[in-house]
């Protein structure tokens, strides 16, 4: 590999791993219990298809934003932007699904800062770095090791899903990681991606820290809210976002949001599907998905949904993530079970909710199955869940981009009483916020909730409007917290 170094000696890695831009959820919010407040205007396809979203939906998005629309949509007529939309909407689709590429190259590059199944290296955590530097190695020399490690796991993948992906991901680019130019191709191809990995991670850190100075957590979590907005889409998530769905749903039932049993129908806009763990990029157990079974779980814990009346359906744009849940429930119609492995680290310093939530979750659908303790992880115990093959069978997963498109003739009966999105909307714009704003409510029956971690616009045209928010925190790490707004429905029909 070429000579190539990180800006002063390791130290944007350093700034990453102390702030959190490696380690932390998209959209995580201050643990202060401030209402947030509205930031300033700025294919497996399920039964009844998709549809893009239709100009007379958009049109008064498009009219409150006039003054600022994207490339594309600036400075054109309503006449104009009414014969252009669904032009626009179709090469905006196509751009965003593009995105996803640059999502998986953010996947690898946290398996190599955090993986143990391709590597001895220490972990690029704070507590490994720490040790490291006590030893006299700096974080530079850490990162090239593992860099070298993943490229020569690219080369011989064997039978390991996550090297055979990274490889398809680095042979994407025209290398050939098995021969000796490809090998040094693929570590420089690596090391490039850090690199600008590092350096979206120190900018994120600089846009919150900026906001925070001002003074108000509001503008914080506002800025928050479309923090990732030109990040690539990643799949992987982790546990602590299902904990702060639970709690909200719980207060919501206490208020008389939601009585017991009247949930039926749920949607889960971006699933995910940890390649590694976002938090702490865990690679000792196959690729899996959590979300849809947490919530089945919590909603039956809570007595929201009776067993045997409950839909739920996953809108994905990854064809990665739609063909996992799709097998999921072929082998579920076979009589297989689903398996989830839950890892919590003793030393994360976890707050006592998230602890008791991490040893309940599953009981209402599966059961406990003994797991091996992971080489490598000295501090984490790793629980594993089974879940029944009648539970998988509830999930529907649907190819859909919520920007842009929404179900097709979804009837009155047919329409969700919940809608979750958690770390999906930071990754667009007030614009694209607000249309899919706009699409959801389209999904919702009157009186139905969107629960998402993001402060959204909300404007006159569009019939949805907050109506409370539930702060959680995650753990004693600052700022490791969201607020879950509940966005509700609103009567009459628009």
């Amino acid at each position: 590999m070429r000579k190539m170094r990180f800006p002063s000696p390791g130290r944007l890695l350093i700034v990453a791993l102390i702030t959190g831009c490696i380690l932390g959820m998209p959209g995580q919010a201050s643990s202060q219990k401030a209402k947030p407040a509205k930031p300033a205007p700025g294919r497996g396809i399920q039964p009844g298809g998709t549809v893009n979203m239709p100009f007379a939906a958009a049109k008064p998005i498009l009219e409150a934003f006039a003054a600022r629309l994207p490339a594309g949509l600036q400075g054109k007529s309503m006449e104009a932007l009414a014969t252009e939309w669904a032009g626009w909407v179709s090469r905006r689709d196509a751009d965003i699904r593009k995105r996803l590429e640059q999502g998986d190259e953010d996947s690898i590059i946290n398996f190599m800062l955090f993986g143990v199944s391709f590597t001895k290296q220490p972990r690029a955590t704070p507590r490994e770095i720490a040790r490291v530097v006590e030893a006299g190695r700096t974080p530079e020399d850490v990162l090239l090791a593992r860099i070298s490690d993943l490229a020569k796991g690219i080369a011989k993948p064997d039978q390991n899903e996550r090297l055979l992906f990274a490889r398809s991901v680095v042979e994407r680019r025209g290398i050939n990681p098995t021969t000796p130019a490809g090998f040094e191709a693929t570590q420089d191809y690596l090391l490039e991606a850090t690199k600008r990995f590092l350096k979206e991670g120190d900018s994120y850190s600089r846009a919150i820290e900026a906001a925070r100075l001002a003074g108000d957590a509001s503008a914080v979590f506002a800025e928050r809210s479309t923090l990732y907005r030109e990040r690539g889409l990643s799949s992987d998530t982790s546990l602590s976002p299902d904990y702060g769905i639970e709690r909200a749903l719980e207060e919501m039932k206490a208020k008389g949001v939601f009585a017991p049993g009247s949930i039926r129908r749920v949607a889960i806009v971006g699933p995910g599907l940890d390649f590694t763990d976002k938090g702490e990029g865990y690679d000792v157990y196959p690729q899996q998905t959590i979300q849809p079974f947490a919530v089945i779980d919590s909603l039956r814990r809570l007595g929201l949904a009776k067993e045997g009346d409950l839909r739920l359906t996953t809108f994905d744009l990854s064809d990665r993530i739609n063909a996992h849940l799709a097998s999921a429930g072929s082998r579920a119609a076979a009589g297989s079970p689903y398996v989830v492995h839950l890892p919590r680290d003793m030393e994360a310093g976890w707050d006592s909710g998230l602890a008791s939530y991490w040893e309940r979750f599953g009981d209402r659908i599966g059961k406990d199955v003994p797991v091996a303790s992971p080489e490598g992880l000295s501090t984490v115990r790793i629980r594993s869940v089974q879940i029944r093959p009648d539970v998988v069978k509830l999930i529907r997963p649907a190819d859909l981009n919520v920007v842009l498109q929404r179900p097709e003739g979804l009837a009155a009966t047919e329409r969700y009483d919940l809608v979750i999105a958690t770390n999906i909307l930071v990754y667009y714009d007030v614009f694209e916020q607000s249309l899919a704003l706009s699409n959801v409510a389209a999904m919702l029956r009157p009186g139905g909730i969107l629960l998402s971690n993001n402060a959204l616009y909300e404007l006159p045209a569009t019939p949805m409007r907050s109506v409370g928010y539930t702060t959680v925190v995650y753990s004693s790490k600052a700022d490791d917290g969201d607020h879950i707004v509940w966005y509700q429905r609103q009567n009459p029909e628009r």
